[in-house]
């Protein structure tokens, strides 16, 4: 499966972005998926999950209650609604997917991903 995230940009803290990532290639629904973002000169990090169905979910403690993350497969897309933006959540956000969750934090765990989308968040 062949992912494009979309959606980035900047935006002044407090503000709100909403991320997709379309899938092609495969069945999106086939796949678990994630979102993970790497901040400059650091190491790539998990923020937000989901199942195929999208009925589970997980999220990192420092984006809980702020980021959303959701799919459809019908469009084979997923998102991330991402409200009360910090500087501190500024980086470059890849969403990636797997056929089954064995570690969902882990970006190790994952077979397939984007290219990325810069995600700024002024102060």
């Amino acid at each position: 499966v062949q992912l494009v995230e979309s959606g980035g940009g900047l935006v002044q803290a407090g503000g709100s972005l909403r991320l997709s990532c379309a899938a092609s290639g495969r069945t999106f629904s086939s796949y678990n998926m994630a979102w993970f973002r790497q901040a400059p000169g650091k190491e790539r990090k998990f923020v937000a999950a989901c199942s195929w169905t999208g009925g589970i979910t997980y999220y990192a403690d420092s984006v809980k209650g702020r980021f959303t993350i959701s799919r459809d497969n019908a469009k084979n897309t997923g998102y991330l609604q991402m409200n009360s933006l910090k500087p501190e959540d500024t980086g470059v956000y890849y969403c990636a997917a797997v056929t089954y969750f064995t570690n969902y934090a882990r970006d190790a765990a994952y077979d397939y991903w984007g290219q990325g989308t810069q995600v700024t968040v002024s102060s």
